[in-house]
């Protein structure tokens, strides 16, 4: 394990706890969902290994699922999204064991992904597939995992190919595709973390930059919506004619990323694709452009393009690396293109968290109460349980709404509509 109870690493602990507790205060139906599993433990006897950003809100499942009797081992998502005074909290106070700390190399990352697995559990529970993939190549114990969840786009991506070539051995389940979370998450978590991210690493103004988003998904749309609301003129790049349609009737300027390239003061590339922001890209960049990302892997800008036309590289300041071009000019990488809302701030905020953390749990008892029935593919979340949260997180904030009558219903199933 890496956490190990020294004294750097109790008072860590300590000020990992307190975070947790204030990132629980807005995760109401979580809260809801956790009472619930104490007193009837509906995953007693389950393990389960979950690969996810070690955040506090992911603090708060873990210790959800462990109350409903799960037994829980946990590692990181990407190498830079792990809050290392969550992990050491975790593993003190609540005997979770964490295989993760910031900042780790691609080596021990893998290590920490195969040290989870040696749980041999019976359910997965991943963000971007990289657990998944891992038990697929080796092998070890994939036959007693009953299912899966997995929590982003990237990784469903992933998945449903996998499935698409027969080579799935279980079921999962996407959570990404619950609308409380796709709606929410991706939305306005990612839009907000995403500026946040940018405006710790950089403390640049955003009113009156140019800020090209790669990427018109939810997501995008998300990171457009808040650019703009803080004053930036918004340009978005895209590949499907659809989403370009949106984006420019949302009242954004729609051009190639060439183009844009050229214009940009700051760069989000949100598209799950590679190299999207390439070397030809940076050739034509102003002095001084800032680059990053918001998709799951560092894959979107073409870092190794940008490094073989650059004659330095330096460190300017934490999460800014500076690229100076052969020409002089500079170009700045956030983050080392790994997700910016992760690795320079701290990820969504919990109250949107909530409701994807939610789908998170009970998509586990659900997986585990239909051991056997469900076929080795990508499932959508079960309806009764995105309506569940949706209604649970309403009443959290207050809010009621109206109910169909009889009659009401009755007309709605009927063919014979009209006057």
């Amino acid at each position: 394990m890496i956490i190990k109870s020294d004294i750097k690493d109790i008072s860590l602990a300590k000020k990992g706890r307190l975070r947790i507790e204030w990132a629980e205060m807005q995760m109401p139906v979580l809260r809801i969902i956790k009472e619930e599993f104490k007193k009837e433990k509906p995953l007693k006897g389950v393990r389960i290994a979950a690969c996810l950003h070690v955040t506090t809100e992911t603090a708060c499942l873990m210790e959800t699922l462990k109350a409903a009797g799960a037994e829980v081992a946990l590692c990181a998502s990407n190498p830079l999204s792990t809050q290392d005074d969550v992990a050491a909290s975790l593993v003190k106070y609540t005997k979770i064991p964490v295989f993760a700390i910031k900042g780790e190399d691609n080596r021990r990352y893998y290590r920490h992904i195969e040290a989870v697995l040696s749980i041999r559990p019976n359910i997965t529970m991943d963000d971007g597939a990289d657990l998944v993939s891992t038990l697929h190549k080796t092998g070890k114990g994939i036959d007693e995992v009953v299912g899966g969840t997995e929590e982003t786009t990237t990784g469903v991506i992933r998945l449903r190919a996998m499935a698409e070539r027969g080579v799935l051995m279980y079921p999962i389940i996407a959570v990404n595709d619950a609308y409380t979370k796709y709606l929410f998450d991706n939305r306005y978590g990612t839009g907000q973390s995403t500026i946040d991210g940018i405006m710790r690493a950089t403390n640049r103004l955003i009113a009156g930059s140019v800020v090209v988003v790669s990427g018109y998904g939810w997501c995008g749309k998300g990171v457009a919506m808040r650019a703009k609301g803080m004053g930036a003129r918004v340009v978005v790049t895209e590949v499907d004619p659809l989403r370009a349609l949106e984006a420019t009737m949302d009242g954004y300027e729609v051009m190639p990323i060439k183009e844009a390239s050229r214009i940009g003061d700051i760069f989000v590339t949100v598209t799950g694709d590679i190299n999207v922001i390439n070397k030809a890209c940076f050739k034509v960049m102003k002095d001084g452009a800032i680059v990053c990302n918001s998709g799951h892997f560092n894959v979107e800008i073409d870092i190794d393009g940008l490094r073989s036309i650059s004659k330095k590289v330096r460190r300017l300041r934490e999460f800014v690396d500076e690229y100076t071009l052969e020409d002089g000019r500079k170009i700045y990488l956030l983050g080392e293109g790994r997700l910016v809302n992760l690795a320079a701030a701290e990820g969504h905020p919990s109250a949107v968290m909530d409701m994807s953390f939610a789908n998170q749990a009970l998509c586990a008892v659900y997986l585990a109460q239909n051991r056997g029935k469900l076929e080795k593919r990508v499932y959508r979340v079960p309806e009764e349980i995105d309506r569940r949260i949706a209604s649970l997180k309403l009443s959290a904030m207050g809010i009621k709404i109206d109910t169909l009558t009889k009659q009401q219903e009755k007309y709605l199933h009927s063919w014979e509509m009209g006057t």
